[in-house]
């Protein structure tokens, strides 16, 4: 486990998932199928409990060449500040990696409780579970 500060604020395109678990592959799917996969642009799933469900959001980051507005996505902003890290490697291989990892980030009491689980795919193998921490 590691803490990262993120500098600036991450402004995303999204889409929300029609359910989770269900339906977070095929955000995803749908996402990338809109917006291809490129290596100068970072991918994330953003997850938090909302009137008692899980509300999941495929995002992927907004570039200076992008449209500032896109009516096909939801905008959305990942937080600059810091973020307590669990790196799940193989991700695809370790399906319960991901949910672990959270439910130990997330048992901490110096979390943002207006935050999100949020997962940076830095590439197509491994993925960072990230939780805000509390500003000081």
């Amino acid at each position: 486990m590691e803490t990262i500060f993120i500098e600036k604020d991450i402004n995303v395109f999204c889409i929300t998932a029609t359910s989770f678990p269900n339906g977070v592959l095929e955000a995803h799917q749908k996402l990338h199928k809109m917006i291809p996969f490129s290596e100068e642009r970072r991918y994330f799933g953003l997850s938090r409990p909302e009137n008692g469900k899980i509300v999941y959001k495929a995002a992927a980051e907004k570039l200076v060449k992008d449209e500032e507005e896109n009516n096909e996505f939801e905008s959305f902003v990942i937080e600059r500040g810091n973020y307590r890290t669990v790196t799940v490697l193989n991700f695809k291989n370790d399906p319960q990696g991901i949910g672990t990892a959270f439910e130990k980030l997330i048992s901490y009491s110096d979390i943002d409780p207006n935050g999100y689980c949020v997962e940076w795919y830095f590439n197509d193998q491994d993925v960072k579970c990230m939780v805000r921490l509390k500003d000081n």
